[in-house]
């Protein structure tokens, strides 16, 4: 008859009496476990920096940049990509002045529409956070 392996916790998967768990050898997502007392992480962001912009009600990163800001550029400088550009899309910026000066100033009401848009639905900035009400 064999003998069970000398493992404490060979059997159900549970400690015997008296002895501390032991944490897995082998992490198969990469990351260490959460510890008690340590700020949850939301898709990959690390924790808002003390000081910081902090999250959203989902906790996601908060952005530097303001949609207010944002929105009053792309409408009144849009032409030039102005909105865009302090948000860091300068892709989509260049195609707003390429767009505004290829048709006369007929394509001008993109970045006016899109100025709209960041005003009432917000935006985000080219690291893809959420861009902040003030």
């Amino acid at each position: 008859m064999s003998n069970p392996p000398q493992d404490p916790n060979y059997g159900y998967g549970q400690p015997q009496y008296g002895q501390q768990p032991q944490q897995p050898q082998y992490d198969p997502y990469g990351q260490q476990q959460q510890q008690y007392g340590q700020q949850q992480q939301y898709g990959g962001y690390p924790p808002a920096p003390a000081g910081g912009y902090g999250v959203d009600a989902y906790g996601m990163p908060l952005s530097d940049k303001s949609k207010t800001v944002a929105g009053l550029l792309q409408i009144l400088l849009g032409g030039f990509g102005a909105g865009r550009f302090y948000t860091g899309h300068a892709g989509m910026a260049v195609g707003q002045i390429a767009a505004t000066w290829l048709t006369c100033g007929i394509g001008g009401i993109w970045p006016l529409i899109d100025g709209i848009m960041i005003l009432v639905n917000g935006g985000t900035d080219a690291q893809g956070r959420r861009l902040r009400d003030n």
